[in-house]
């Protein structure tokens, strides 16, 4: 079974961060200053030996590598972030694919979003960064800077082809087009094409879409599961007001595609909100798939109020043991029923967000040992 976890690449400082939230910005500054804000609340969460890395240093890298390996996680699905051009937190990426010695199995998700002040604006979104899309100039432009990736013996395949995710495909006007113009271009240049897949939520309910260039689809975790939660608990009334609710969140993005209005980031809840571990794995691991397009997911844990406060989402009663129980049995359901090599986790690095497998001084290296012991019961070499 090939685990792949979420990379998040903001743990360096970049002009553009200086900027909007003043020099040297990292995520590292949203999880130092987190607050615990009930009784037993985990924060901050501090890393094994204060280890507040940077990602330009490849050595970090090179840890992060000999670590995963180690304890069996197959590869890392780094973020990636393209404005018509103008590049984002691009480095520890790049890094990865000239440094010969970061030798290890990598894809990319191009997190196609508007970057906005949403993370600490109390209804005042405002735009840093707005994402278009351009037009096959700017579609060409960015497949040559991601086809030296496609090319690197380490970049993982599916189908014989590069596996490029896109978080949020309902949000590009363009999408088809755009897609079929960079297979055409990845088969000019020697490869079978590009095996695109999709991950949020959103995209998966929107209905009459037509999502025939994509070979598959992330069951990004815990969303899918929140979803899954809460329509199991709804009466019928209020089933009704979720689908309104997921109608007009949908209805939001559009309108954001053309007029920029951040209504979606506005939509966003205004308290905090508490969830069970166990309640969400539940539903992971008695998901089946939809469709033979499904790659289906896990998560570590859940705690965003690093960078929401008291308006984020605190998932509680995660622990490495646990963690390992279920994902033992989503190993066990990937093979049975999605009849799928790979589970995609959130994640390696979500320090902000508490999802994260890397060691921590209250756990320390637990939750990677999770991963080796649930590879193990399931029989998986690593």
């Amino acid at each position: 079974m090939k685990i792949i976890t979420f990379y998040l690449p903001q743990f360096h400082s970049i002009p553009e961060n200086d900027e909007w939230w003043g020099k040297g910005f990292t995520e590292w500054v949203n999880v130092k200053g987190a607050k615990p804000l009930f009784e037993g609340h985990e924060q901050p969460r501090i890393p094994i030996n204060e280890n507040y890395y940077n990602l330009l240093d490849d050595s970090t890298i090179k840890w992060q590598i000999e670590l995963a390996k180690e304890h069996g996680v197959y590869g890392f699905c780094f973020y990636h972030y393209w404005f018509n051009g103008h590049l984002l937190l691009e480095k520890p990426m790049e890094n990865f694919l000239n440094n010969q010695q970061l030798n290890f199995p990598y894809c990319i998700c191009w997190a196609n979003e508007n970057w906005t002040n949403a993370w600490v604006a109390d209804g005042n979104v405002k735009t840093l960064i707005q994402q278009k899309y351009g037009d096959k100039d700017d579609w060409k432009n960015h497949f040559e800077y991601l086809l030296p990736f496609f090319m690197d013996k380490n970049y993982i395949k599916a189908d014989g082809k590069p596996l490029f995710v896109i978080y949020r495909p309902e949000i590009c006007e363009c999408l088809n087009e755009m897609l079929d113009y960079w297979n055409q271009l990845a088969i000019e240049a020697g490869l079978k094409g590009i095996c695109f897949a999709y991950q949020q939520l959103s995209y998966y309910l929107e209905k009459n879409k037509d999502d025939s260039r994509f070979s598959y689809y992330i069951e990004y975790q815990p969303g899918y599961a929140r979803y899954d939660v809460q329509n199991c608990k709804k009466t019928f009334l209020s089933n009704s007001l979720l689908k309104t609710k997921t109608w007009i969140r949908s209805l939001a993005f559009k309108i954001d595609k053309t007029m920029n209005w951040n209504l979606s980031a506005k939509l966003t809840r205004q308290s905090l909100t508490t969830e069970d571990y166990d309640e969400l794995c539940r539903a992971i691991i008695n998901r089946k798939p939809t469709d033979d397009k499904a790659i289906p997911g896990m998560f570590v844990g859940w705690d965003n109020t690093p960078r929401r406060g008291a308006r984020g989402r605190v998932c509680l009663n995660s622990t490495p043991e646990k963690f390992e129980y279920y994902l033992s049995k989503q190993i066990e359901n990937a093979k049975n029923n999605y009849k799928k090599d790979m589970i995609f986790v959130f994640a390696w690095n979500e320090w902000a967000e508490g999802g994260y497998l890397e060691p921590d001084t209250r756990n320390e290296y637990d939750y990677l040992k999770a991963i080796k012991k649930a590879m193990d019961i399931n029989n998986d070499k690593i």
